[in-house]
């Protein structure tokens, strides 16, 4: 079944529809609902959907939304949490055989963040077990969504793969030795390991207290920005790159008879 085009929309473009009225939140929720059971079979990229509690959200921002109430651009997009970050009441499984009945008794801090911003909890994503090292037979490895013989990638793949496939706008990953930045280019998204402390790691199981960060991962460098901004609790300032004034220096390799 074709994708309705929204959910390849950016999310800016989503949320004009929103505010134009044209489209709701709860639309476009059950319309990524859908395709994810549609589609979480054959990538595996979702170890818990949260449709309840997403569709829940959903109406919650549509009702918000109609009235005036603007929470700002992640105000009922959906958004998906690797599966190492908790979510009140929500299973945390990390991948691991040991954690697989663990439900979160709180929300990690960028879950909250996430509410706070209007933003739909879609579900957690799938991952390599504690985030590094292998796939756990019990959780199986997540497909890519450009070729279904090759991985997504580690450790957040599910969250990249769910990204390009479509089943939500933005994903949340974590990176200690290049966890987000790998399964990015292996699924053709963007993702960012942001300075390390500027996204707090309240509530995010640990791999190394020292390495770890946790990031976005989008279809866009625009759309990453403002998952990043929700992240963080704050506007990032826009800065425009210039070469003005900055020296360029090239090295020539003479041991190979060219430049």
């Amino acid at each position: 079944m074709t994708p309705p085009p929204f959910l390849a929309a950016s999310i800016s473009e989503v949320g004009s529809l929103y505010r134009s009225g044209s489209l709701t939140p709860l639309e476009v929720t059950q319309a990524a609902l859908s395709r994810t059971e549609q589609q979480n079979a054959r990538l595996n990229a979702f170890i818990t959907v949260t449709a309840d509690l997403a569709l829940e959200q959903a109406r919650q921002a549509t009702r918000e939304l109609q009235a005036g109430q603007d929470r700002g651009p992640l105000h009922g997009i959906p958004v998906a949490l690797k599966d190492l970050v908790d979510v009140q009441g929500v299973k945390t499984t990390c991948s691991a055989r040991i954690l697989a009945g663990q439900v979160a008794a709180e929300d990690a801090v960028v879950t909250r963040r996430l509410r706070e911003v209007g933003a739909v909890l879609l579900g957690k994503t799938n991952l390599l077990e504690f985030a590094y090292g292998v796939v756990h037979p019990d959780y199986g490895k997540t497909n890519n969504p450009w070729d279904l013989r090759r991985t997504a990638g580690g450790s957040s793949g599910g969250s990249a793969a769910a990204v390009a496939a479509g089943l939500c706008y933005a994903a949340v990953g974590t990176d200690t030795g290049g966890s987000i930045r790998i399964p990015a280019a292996y699924c053709g998204v963007s993702g960012l390991k942001p300075t390390s402390g500027r996204v707090p790691l309240g509530g995010i199981f640990p791999l190394s207290w020292s390495l770890d960060h946790a990031g976005p991962l989008a279809r866009s460098c625009q759309d990453a920005r403002l998952l990043l901004e929700a992240l963080l609790g704050e506007k990032l300032e826009s800065v425009r790159p210039t070469l003005k004034g900055r020296r360029l220096g090239c090295y020539a390799n003479t041991s190979l008879g060219r430049t």
